[in-house]
C-alpha cells in the first residue's frame, strides 16, 4: 500500500477595473497603480513600465487590437498615445520620450 498526497493550490486572481475623466482615474486613491491584467476605460493593461521622473506608463489593448498607452503622475493622466499596431511599438515609443 502506498500513502497519497494531495496538494492542493489555491490562485486568487484579482482584476481591478477603473474609468477615467480624461484628466485622472475616477473613484481612486492617490497612491493606486493599474496592474497587468486591470481594466481601465474598458481597456486591458498589458504592461506598465515607470521612468526616472516617477511616471509610469500603462500599455492598454484596444478592441480593435491596437494599443494604447496612458502616462500617469498618480492618478492622473498626463499624456496620452493611441492607435500602436504592437506593445513593443508603444513601449519603444514611450521610452524615446515620444510620447
Amino acid at each position: 500500500m502506498y500513502n497519497r498526497n494531495l496538494i492542493i493550490l489555491k490562485i486568487e486572481v484579482t482584476m481591478a477595473i477603473y474609468s477615467s475623466d480624461g484628466k485622472k482615474l475616477v473613484g481612486v486613491e492617490y497612491d493606486v497603480v493599474p496592474q497587468v491584467g486591470d481594466i481601465i476605460d474598458t481597456m486591458r493593461v498589458l504592461s506598465t513600465d515607470y521612468n526616472a521622473a516617477g511616471e509610469y506608463a500603462v500599455f492598454l489593448l484596444e478592441p480593435n487590437t491596437r494599443v494604447t498607452c496612458y502616462i500617469f503622475d498618480e492618478i492622473f493622466i498626463i499624456g496620452k498615445e493611441s492607435g500602436f499596431e504592437s506593445l513593443s511599438d508603444a513601449i519603444t515609443a514611450w521610452k524615446n520620450s515620444e510620447i
